[in-house]
Order: C-alpha cells, then structure tokens, then sequence
C-alpha cells in the first residue's frame, strides 16, 4: 500500500510539474507578445530566449524569435533562425513567409525564390506565397509575377493580397475588366486599411480612364479575352450611355444597378460570382446606393461623402451595421480569368 502511495505521488508530482512548465513557457510567451506590440523587440527576445530554454522544439516561440530579430533588424540572426525554421518536418507557411522576408531584407534574392519555390512545394495551396513570390518578381520587374498572383486567387481564393496585386498589375495594362473586378474583391476582403483606400481610388480612375473611356467598351475587343470578361463587358456596355453624364457615384451607382439587372438576366447562372451576388443583395435590401458612396464618395469628394451621410444618416447605418456583420470571401470554384 505504502508503495502504492508512493508511486501516486511521484505521478501527481510529475504531471502538476509539467502542467506547470508548460502554464510558465505560455506566460513567457504572452510576455514576449506584449513587448513585441509595444515596439521592446530586446525585452522580447530576452523573454523568448528563456522560453525556449524550457521548451526548445516549441515552433510557435521559434516564430515569435525570428520574427523579433527581424524587426529589431537584426537580420543575421533572424537569418539564423528562418533556417531552422524551414529546415523542421512541421514547419508551417508562416515559417516560410518569414525566411522569405529576412531573406527579402538582406537581399538575397536566389535564395528568397529557394525559399518560395520549396514553400510552394509543400504548401501548393498557400495563397500568402503566391502573393509574397510574385512581389518579389515584381521588384525585380519580372512581370510573370502576375501569374503567380493568378494562381494565388485560383488556389486560396480567400487570400487578399493576390488580388491587390493583379489588380495594381492590370490597371498598368491595357485589360479594362480584371483591375475593377479584383479591387473591388479585394475592397470588400480588406476594408479598413490604407491599402484598401487607394485601392478605392485605383478602382474610380479604372471606371473613368479605362473602361468608359471609349463609348464601345467592345472596341478591339481582344479576342483572346475570357468568356467572363466578354460577358462583364458586353453588360457593362449596354449602360455606356449613362457615362454621357461623367463618371459619378451617382451615374456609377445608376450603371452598375444596371449592369447587375443585365448579368442576372444572362449571364449568371453560367458564371456565378461572388461579388455580383452580394451586389443583388445591396440592391434588395436597399443598401446599394450606400455602399456605392462608401466605396467611391470618400475618393471622389471627402466633403460631399460626408454631408452625404449625414443627410442619409440611416441608410448609412445600416449599411455600415451590415458591413461588419459580415465576412465577405470568394468561393472556390469562381476564377474565370484566362492567361
């Protein structure tokens, strides 16, 4: 009995130690998180240091190290530890997205696309790869990052930064359609950042310089185009005529009503979307007009949009109330670009 005894003890002490080992390294970590928010990358990686001393394997304080040493810019040690980082059976996309960043850092562009390409390898699938992979093509102005970005929306449709980066690339193309079609996604993903705002601006001059920029929007139409872009045009086109009037959020409010009437009424059970979904949506439960002001008011006019919303006070409530109830994602199974 007394054997029996002994040996409870011995197992309660042993589990109550880990359970405290592991209690400790977690509020080492909490401890280091705040210094990192707080800008104290030093304090962070004097905590860290210690918690990896406790629990070395632990992947997650290995990426809040590395990440320290980055954003302190040391970036002889963050190179250091993105190594390890990648080089662990289960290391994960963050952990490539870090190596890539510090390799980014110092330059070192070979292996930064090393780094990328085995990411992609093991993550196929990783939208946040494609995104960062094709940035850094773009840097060096290799313009097939635009095929990287397609994948990225093809494969993780549900990653935002892929549509920000084609649709900047479109817009500095001849292709009228894909730079409106993918801010506009990426507006609705990613709504409260400064990217987001000059996004808005991006998609108002592409309504103005580009697509109504010729009253036939199917002039020289490139014949290699996607079936959805020929069909996005050939509704958008029906409305040219309200263009007469400029581009406003009033006549662009009035166009894209429109054009949401003509793509239900032929095109959209071929190539359901997302976006135009949710478009029908504003328009039926009669929000549409506010969204239209939120996404092209604020850059078109600051002072208009908001006297605007003053004087349409609960129309912009519940559009705004609605807006953060929602997470707004594209589906798989919706990517119609053609290359």
């Amino acid at each position: 009995m007394k054997k029996y005894f002994l040996f409870l003890f011995t197992l309660i002490a042993f589990v109550f130690s880990s359970f405290a080992q592991n209690e400790d390294v977690k509020t080492l970590q909490s401890t280091a998180r705040t210094y990192m928010q707080q800008g104290d990358f030093n304090n962070a990686i004097v905590v860290l240091t210690r918690a990896l001393q406790q629990d070395k394997n632990n992947l997650d304080i290995q990426k809040d190290l590395v990440s320290s040493y980055y954003y302190k810019r040391d970036y002889d040690k963050a190179l250091e530890g993105a190594k390890a980082l990648i080089d662990r059976s289960d290391a994960d996309v963050v952990c490539y997205q870090l190596a890539g960043n510090v390799n980014k850092a110092l330059e070192q562009v070979k292996d930064c696309e090393r780094v990328y390409k085995a990411g992609l390898k093991k993550f196929p699938k990783s939208g946040p790869l494609y995104s960062e992979y094709g940035e850094l093509l773009w840097e060096k102005k290799d313009f097939s990052a635009i095929d990287l970005w397609e994948k990225g929306i093809k494969e993780d449709p549900g990653c935002a930064g892929n549509y920000y980066n084609a649709a900047l690339f479109y817009y500095y193309t001849k292709d009228k359609v894909w730079s409106i079609i993918y801010g506009e996604v990426f507006v609705n993903m990613e709504s409260l950042t400064e990217r987001a705002a000059s996004m808005k601006q991006l998609l108002l001059d592409g309504y103005k310089e580009k697509l109504f920029a010729d009253p036939n929007l199917l002039k020289d139409l490139d014949k290699n185009k996607s079936a959805f872009s020929r069909a996005f045009l050939d509704c958008m086109n029906k409305e040219s005529s309200l263009a007469n009037k400029g581009i406003t959020v009033e006549t662009l409010t009035m166009i894209r009503t429109r054009f949401i009437l003509n793509w239900f009424d032929k095109y959209a059970s071929v190539y359901p979307f997302k976006l135009f979904d949710y478009q029908r949506q504003l328009i039926q439960e009669g929000m549409f007009n506010a969204y239209n002001q939120w996404l092209f008011g604020s850059v078109e006019n600051l002072s208009a949009y908001d006297n605007w919303n003053k004087t349409h006070s609960e129309e912009y409530n519940n559009f705004t109330a609605f807006q953060k109830s929602r997470v707004f994602k594209i589906p798989g199974g919706q990517y119609y670009q053609v290359k």
